[in-house]
């Protein structure tokens, strides 16, 4: 199911021009009534390049920096959630307008319910729920996201938590920061961490 839309491309080339536009629409659509499709995902624009987005019937799953290869996240959501995958830029709408908002600084929370389903393990789960409320602007250090996670002695821990997001931005791990006044890591580099900051402090203030 992972390459249906590859098949359908395929089989519609075959005919003179190949598929158009309307017509791929169609497939979706119809893949999308006849329940076919559990995982939908497309690119979101950002200042940081396309970011590859996906979702299901649960929620947002994914979103990844442009640098991570698209053939290896969608062998991640197939083995880790279903192989019926599509591209279907259309249902991922209301991400990529969220998205757009924040970019913007008119949106200072996401109302994207999220699809845990990429998460490896119940502590880095507990810590990516912690991160989650971390209010717009504000941050919390590792130690911290630990002690609401449940473990105030797993920090490290809690690092890995947060580097395993398969959501940055809407799960803000952003606003994890080390103690001390370092930023720490980022699984998207730490100039976009800067950056990302940045833009909520700027925002945050006006």
């Amino acid at each position: 199911m992972i390459d249906l839309e590859r098949k359908l491309r395929r089989a519609a080339s075959r005919s003179r021009g190949g598929p158009s536009a309307a017509a791929l629409d169609g497939v979706r659509a119809r893949a999308g009534r006849e329940g076919l499709v559990d995982v939908a995902y497309a690119h979101a624009d950002s200042p940081f390049g396309p970011l590859t987005v996906a979702t299901t019937e649960r929620g947002l799953a994914l979103l990844a920096y442009p640098e991570l290869p698209l053939d290896d996240l969608l062998a991640r959501v197939v083995a880790q959630i279903s192989p019926r995958v599509l591209e279907d830029p259309a249902r991922l709408d209301p991400v990529r307008r969220e998205l757009d908002e924040y970019f913007a600084g008119r949106r200072r929370g996401f109302d994207l319910p999220i699809d845990w389903r990429l998460v490896r393990g119940g502590f880095y789960r507990a810590v990516l729920e912690a991160t989650a409320t971390i209010p717009y602007g504000d941050t919390l250090t590792y130690r911290e996201v630990a002690e609401r996670a449940g473990n105030v002695k797993a920090v490290r821990a809690a690092g890995g938590g947060c580097g395993s997001n398969p959501v940055p931005i809407v799960v803000p791990c952003h606003r994890v920061v080390a103690t001390g006044g370092g930023l720490g890591g980022y699984t998207g580099g730490l100039e976009r961490k800067r950056r990302l900051l940045a833009l909520e402090r700027a925002e945050a203030v006006g």
